[in-house]
């Protein structure tokens, strides 16, 4: 199934074009790309152990996907909310839990207007996947982090994650492809970058090639932003790694506290 990108593009940044590129075709590879085995000896624990430090047991997964971690979440006892934009996605995540015999809670909702669709409070958002470079307007990533910051109880956590695009932007790209996308029969390289486009190209074994249109986001501003929007304390780790090589990494992963100690010395 072929997407749309019209006839340039790189022209192509536009928040809601995401649900046109994970049209059917793409999302019913999307788990080669993952490879949800490899993916879990990669990441072991981490999201889990994180979470049960924290206390934390209501988990909104707001970028659910085909519903690798909300699974993962499940079956160590997390009671998860899947939500997406894609309905393609959602689908396939409802299928994926059903085949390993779960029945997961999916919503439908656009993360500006998260809190329309959802109720309650969370302890835990997770947003994983380098979805938040799906929006491209700073106003639009804004809202999505308030209206994360509004679902979570008052000493919730935030667990967001991005792709190394400071490396991306000021090296160029080199990818170890051991974490996140860890099928070795799909490739996933950036076919254009510029400081407001990072055009990515996968081609997998069928020869089959399909593309995602997302918004680099710099480290350093993506922390800013959560800070901005209240969060307290951000531990960023690179490719799980606390103690990491800025220019060796594939993906940062940011934990965001919303808890407020007013002993504690703020960041700068």
């Amino acid at each position: 199934m072929e997407q749309k990108f019209g006839d340039n593009p790189v022209e192509v940044r536009d928040t809601e074009h995401y649900k046109d590129e994970y049209n059917e075709g793409f999302v019913d590879k999307w788990d080669e790309l993952i490879n949800w085995d490899s993916r879990a000896e990669s990441e072991g624990n981490f999201f889990i152990d994180a979470l049960r430090q924290r206390g934390a047991k209501k988990i909104l997964d707001v970028s659910t996907g085909t519903g690798f971690n909300a699974v993962r979440l499940v079956e160590a006892g997390f009671q998860v909310t899947c939500v997406d934009g894609s309905a393609e996605m959602l689908a396939k995540a409802f299928d994926n839990g059903w085949d390993r015999g779960h029945i997961l809670r999916v919503v439908q909702a656009d993360w500006r207007w998260l809190n329309r669709d959802i109720h309650g409070k969370y302890d835990a958002v997770i947003c994983l996947g380098n979805s938040l470079t799906h929006l491209f307007k700073e106003r639009d990533r804004r809202k999505a982090l308030a209206e994360f910051y509004a679902a979570l109880r008052h000493d919730g956590v935030l667990i967001l994650d991005q792709r190394n695009y400071d490396a991306i932007l000021d090296e160029g790209f080199s990818s170890k492809h051991k974490h996140y996308y860890c099928g070795d029969t799909v490739s996933a390289e950036p076919e254009y970058v510029d400081d407001g486009l990072a055009r990515f190209r996968y081609e997998f074994s069928d020869n089959s090639v399909y593309h995602l249109n997302m918004f680099p986001l710099r480290k350093d501003y993506t922390r800013n932003l959560m800070h901005e929007v209240g969060f307290q304390k951000i531990t960023t780790y690179g490719d799980f790694d606390p103690n990491y090589d800025p220019s060796n990494v594939d993906f940062y992963l940011h934990i965001a506290e919303k808890y407020y100690d007013e002993n504690e010395e703020p960041e700068d």
